[in-house]
């Protein structure tokens, strides 16, 4: 991956988890997450780890994300109340961070050996896909039917509870 989609999809990431802790709206909040998940899934193509890319997509900004949304309208929560601002605590996380920022980037100029690049990794074809099918239905079946087995009486159960009566 060449270093300028590096910087934009690691802006990116870290501009929107940002947005997940700064938005009031929840639905919000849950949609900047998502792009988030993006961006990371990005960062994964780019270190040629295709399917755990892929899996965050399917996994987390997929299924996670649906799940968040279904129990965010269930619930019905409603935007937060701005509050007043609290100067000498902004001032003092302010403070905080950049004092944070300039230690690392002190470590970071001293650490030699972050300047040099890896040696390449061995050209050895593994089909990642297939070995976890393979470890999943065989080594681990059991735990896997009682983990589809439990989200399934989960969502009988979320259906069950959210489920209103008519008057």
């Amino acid at each position: 991956m060449s270093p300028i989609l590096f910087y934009i999809f690691a802006a990116m990431t870290l501009v929107f988890a940002v947005a997940v802790v700064a938005n009031r709206n929840p639905v919000a909040s849950a949609l900047s997450l998502v792009v988030s998940f993006l961006g990371l899934a990005a960062l994964f193509v780019g270190l040629d780890a295709y399917f755990i890319a892929v899996i965050q997509v399917l996994v987390y900004a997929g299924a996670v994300m649906v799940l968040f949304l279904f129990i965010i309208m269930l619930l019905n929560i409603q935007a937060e109340e701005r509050r007043k601002i609290n100067v000498p605590a902004y001032a003092a996380g302010g403070l905080v961070t950049v004092a944070f920022i300039a230690q690392l980037w002190f470590v970071l100029q001293k650490f030699e050996l972050g300047k040099t690049a890896f040696a390449p990794l061995a050209e050895k074809h593994v089909d990642d896909v297939r070995n976890v099918g393979n470890t999943l239905f065989s080594t681990h079946n059991l735990p896997f039917q009682v983990i589809g087995v439990l989200i399934l009486v989960a969502t009988i159960g979320v259906v069950v509870l959210s489920k209103r009566e008519l008057k």
